[in-house]
């Protein structure tokens, strides 16, 4: 069995990391149905791949709040944190070799090192999501299970867009805020680039 390994909301500001995996023996399947990297598929496409990937693969995932990532950010960098799920993801599903989206800028090193942490051959390229039909599958798993966490913390905190700081939505609502919630991600360099005076009460 072979998996795939991506991840959903690295850059952005608010809202939470997911990393998800997917493994299964049915790949010809995954490239029947249309599986393609997640961010070339609208959000209802995306919801109903899930649902088919779902029934035929084994799925795990790795969900980090924004208050947990700025924990975990004092000692470690993104990638770090990111590689460390990655290793999880693959002590779950056990595959016979892993392929990663690798955010490494030497995608070997990281697949070097997850194999020293986990065991397993790992395969790890940039871009992967668009070449290899489970990391597409978990692209849309990751994005999807993002985009449920996103929009319940809409429901509770008001509509702040997509969370990524190129959306217009996104920075209008960071400007208005009197202090920094725990869903927002302090060690963004974009809460710096913002006015100190909508941001009173957050220490850089």
């Amino acid at each position: 069995m072979r998996a795939g390994i991506d991840e959903a909301g690295k850059g952005c500001v608010i809202g939470p990391l997911v990393v998800a995996g997917v493994a299964c023996d049915s790949e010809d399947y995954l490239k029947s149905i249309g599986v393609k990297d997640s961010k070339k598929l609208s959000q209802k496409r995306r919801e109903e791949l899930a649902e088919k990937i779902r029934k035929v693969a084994k799925v795990e995932v790795v969900k980090i709040p924004a208050d947990k990532l700025d924990e975990l950010m004092e000692n470690k960098t993104i990638n770090e944190i990111l590689k460390e799920s990655y290793a999880e993801i693959i002590r779950r599903l056990r595959p016979e070799v892993a392929f990663i989206d690798s955010p490494d800028v030497k995608p070997e090193r990281l697949a070097s090192q997850l194999k020293d942490m986990t065991g397993v051959e790992v395969v790890a390229e940039h871009r992967a999501d668009e070449k290899y039909p489970l990391v597409s599958s978990a692209s849309i798993i990751a994005k999807v299970e993002r985009e449920k966490e996103i929009e319940i913390l809409k429901c509770k905190c008001g509509d702040f867009g997509s969370g990524y700081a190129s959306d217009p939505k996104t920075i209008a609502y960071l400007r208005q805020l009197k202090e920094i919630p725990p869903f927002v991600r302090k060690k963004w360099k974009t809460l710096e680039r913002l006015s100190q005076k909508s941001l009173i009460d957050f220490e850089l």
